[in-house]
């Protein structure tokens, strides 16, 4: 992750940019500041001042949620959405070079299915125990 942040941060945009921009970009009309914080990986406290400072940058601004008068919607602007596809080429290039040319076919599979498991229990809640044949 510091390799790949590291890279980011060289074309100008600081990996917690690019992983709030994917996601937002991700839910298409936006997300309400507690379903972002869900998604990645900072306190609530640490993503108010992300995207306070991704606001003044012009990267995404907050519309105020119809649902609920005290809530608010983060949405990308086109200057994000112009800054996530600049940087996307060359962070999936990293992403390669750094982790999954590293990795067989068979470990990709494996992490592949773990990691959904792992989301599909932050989404959904953990699943039931499949029972584990024994051998012998």
């Amino acid at each position: 992750m510091a390799v790949l942040g590291e890279e980011l941060e060289e074309i100008g945009l600081p990996i917690g940019f690019y992983d709030v921009l994917v996601q937002l970009t991700e839910a298409e009309r936006g997300l309400r500041m507690a379903d972002l914080a869900r998604r990645v990986l900072l306190s609530k406290s640490g993503l108010t001042r992300l995207v306070d400072r991704m606001a003044r940058q012009g990267l995404v601004h907050r519309r105020p949620s119809p649902e609920d008068g005290r809530g608010f919607y983060v949405v990308a602007t086109k200057l994000g959405l112009s800054a996530l596809r600049r940087a996307s080429p060359g962070h999936l290039r990293g992403v390669v070079s750094h982790f999954t040319s590293l990795l067989t076919a068979d470990e990709l599979t494996v992490i592949n299915r773990a990691m959904n498991r792992v989301a599909d229990a932050a989404r959904f809640g953990p699943a039931e125990e499949e029972p584990q044949s024994r051998a012998g």
